[in-house]
Parts: structure tokens; C-alpha cells; sequence
């Protein structure tokens, strides 16, 4: 990898996997629409002077062209409103798609696990059957067959696809990232689902570092790659561990359909939220069998680690 870029370098996942690039050494664009926002990313960083920065809009590929022009690694983080799916994810991926090709890119598209649907085995390895029953799945789905198309005759892409995730970039791009962060402020907080249904999630920094390992791998990119997260924790043990790290004891109430639905009345995205319930009823769980036989140990944080360094990073950024 000479040069990256990372689309949506401001978000949850595209912070992070800037860092971890930057980390390592290699020259890297953040991409992102915000100046101010990126500047702020920068700063966190230290200003490393491998890092620039490139402002423009992810849904227009002269832009994203531009930007990229040196590098030969694109990381599609960019994502949409979740209440915004249907009718803007394709369009954006498309876009990133477009720019790609037309300098010869690799691509790392940054994904979940809603095109799988309802598991049909302990572990989901890559092998899994698609067969979402969601609207968002299918649209996901229909996410995947526009990456791995035909269309594209110089690009190379590859998924990666996420379970839940956590940590101090993760805010409100993911279920957890909201309730850590109320938390975190000592304020009451939200969470998603059934409290005592363990369910998987993956340390953020932990799945930066699995990311940019097989960016950095030419046999990758062609494929779906799993990134596993540590052990199944349940909510009620996320929020015991949070509220230790924080020293705060608000009240963390749990959101099933009828709460979901209420709030949507009056945030749209809480509403979208609710077909995709089953999967903190029936939690689905990533098997990290091919990352480990193809590149080597999946690195896990604990949760009572990442949760704790989660929690205080957050206060430590609101100071």
C-alpha cells in the first residue's frame, strides 16, 4: 500500500482506520465533507504530515476522483442515515465504485451483517447463505452485487463485514456508540434491544487493525472477509462495566419494539431501527476461521478493557 484514501474519514469506522493507517506509516487522504471535521480528526492525531486532508462529496465521483488521484488503496467508510438506506446507498457506493475505476483502485468497502439474515449456524463464516428478510438486507445485499460487479473493469474491491462495534469514534453510527456516550456524560441512555441476549461486538481498533491487514494483502480483494469481535456480553454487563468506568449510576433503559416505535414518532432513524430487532434476539455471531487461516491471530480487546477505554476517552474528549 503507497498511498490510501479513506472516504467518510470523519465516521465511526473511517476514524479509526485512518488512525490505524497513519499509525503504521503510510501516507494517507482523509476524504470527508466537513472541513472543520477533519481538521478535528487531524488534531486528534497529532497532525502527522502523512496524513492530508481533502474535502468534497462522496456522492459525486469527479470529486472523490480528485482526491485520490495519488493513492492506490480506497477505504469506502461513508454511509448513509440509517432512515436514508433504501433510497442513498447504492447511489454512494456507486459513486465510489465510479471514481475508483476510473484510476484502477483497490477498494475496501466497509460492510455488516445484515445481508446474511437470520443465522443458520453457530458461527457465520463467509460461506453463510444470503437470505435477508429485511428491507435494509436486501438493500444491503443489492450493496454487494454493485461492489463485486462486472461494471467496473479496473477496480478491485473487497468486504469487510462488522458485527456491532464500540469505541470512541463509534457515536451514534452504531447501536452501542449512544448508549456509551450518555453514559459516558452521566446522563440517562438508550439501549437497543434485550439487555440479557450476549451478543457480539468488535473493539473498533481492534477491527482497524484486521482492516488494514488484508488491505494490505494483494489475495484479499475479490472477496467477503469476516471481522470477528470477542467474546458475547451482554447489555447488562456492557452497562455494569461502563458505569464503573465513568462513576455515574443514570438510569439505562432498554428499547424494545413499542419504545422503538415511539421514539420514531419523533426521530425517524429509532423507527427504521425496529426490523432489525431480531438480531439482538437472535444474536448472529462472525466466525473469524478465514481471516486467521489467510493472515494470522484476530486480536481481541476484552470488553471490561474496551468498554473502560471506550467510556474515559469519551469524557476525556469532552473536557
Amino acid at each position: 500500500m503507497k498511498k490510501a484514501i479513506v472516504v467518510g474519514a470523519t465516521g465511526g469506522t473511517g476514524a479509526v482506520i485512518a488512525a490505524e493507517l497513519v499509525k503504521r506509516g503510510v501516507p494517507t487522504i482523509a476524504f470527508g465533507r466537513s472541513r472543520q471535521k477533519l481538521e478535528v480528526l487531524a488534531k486528534q492525531m497529532g497532525n502527522p504530515s502523512h496524513l492530508t486532508l481533502a474535502v468534497g462529496d462522496a456522492f459525486r465521483p469527479d470529486d472523490v476522483a480528485a482526491a485520490a488521484k495519488e493513492a492506490d488503496v480506497m477505504f469506502h467508510c461513508a454511509n448513509v442515515p440509517y432512515h436514508e438506506m433504501e433510497s442513498k446507498l447504492i447511489p454512494l457506493g456507486e459513486a465510489i465504485m465510479e471514481a475508483a475505476d476510473r484510476l484502477g483502485l483497490k477498494v475496501v468497502a466497509i460492510d455488516g451483517i445484515y445481508p446474511y439474515g437470520r443465522r443458520q449456524s453457530d458461527k457465520v463464516t463467509e460461506d453463510h447463505p444470503k437470505q435477508p428478510h429485511t428491507k435494509k438486507g436486501k438493500v444491503r445485499l443489492a450493496f454487494e452485487q454493485m461492489i463485486f460487479s462486472n461494471r467496473w473493469n479496473r477496480a478491485r474491491a473487497m468486504i469487510v463485514r462488522l458485527p456491532d462495534y464500540y469505541g470512541p469514534t463509534a457515536n451514534q453510527a452504531s447501536y452501542l456508540g449512544g448508549t456509551l456516550e450518555a453514559i459516558a456524560a452521566g446522563k440517562m441512555a438508550f439501549f437497543i434491544g434485550n439487555m440479557k441476549v450476549p451478543r457480539e461486538y468488535v473493539y473498533l481498533p481492534d477491527a482497524a487493525f484486521m482492516v488494514v491487514e488484508l488491505a494490505g494483502r494483494d489475495q484479499a480483494y475479490g472477496q467477503n472477509w469476516n471481522i470477528p469481535g470477542s467474546d458475547v456480553i451482554s447489555g447488562h454487563e456492557i452497562v455494569r462495566i461502563a458505569r464503573e468506568a465513568s462513576g455515574t449510576r443514570k438510569p439505562v433503559i432498554p428499547l424494545g419494539r413499542f419504545g422503538l416505535s415511539l421514539l420514531g414518532l419523533f426521530v425517524p432513524v429509532m423507527k427504521e431501527v425496529v426490523e432489525m430487532l431480531y438480531l439482538t434476539e437472535e444474536p448472529l455471531r462472525l466466525s473469524g476461521e478465514k481471516y486467521e487461516r489467510y493472515i494470522g491471530k484476530v486480536p481481541v480487546t476484552r470488553p471490561a478493557v474496551g468498554i473502560a477505554a471506550t467510556v474515559r476517552e469519551l469524557q476525556k474528549s469532552k473536557r
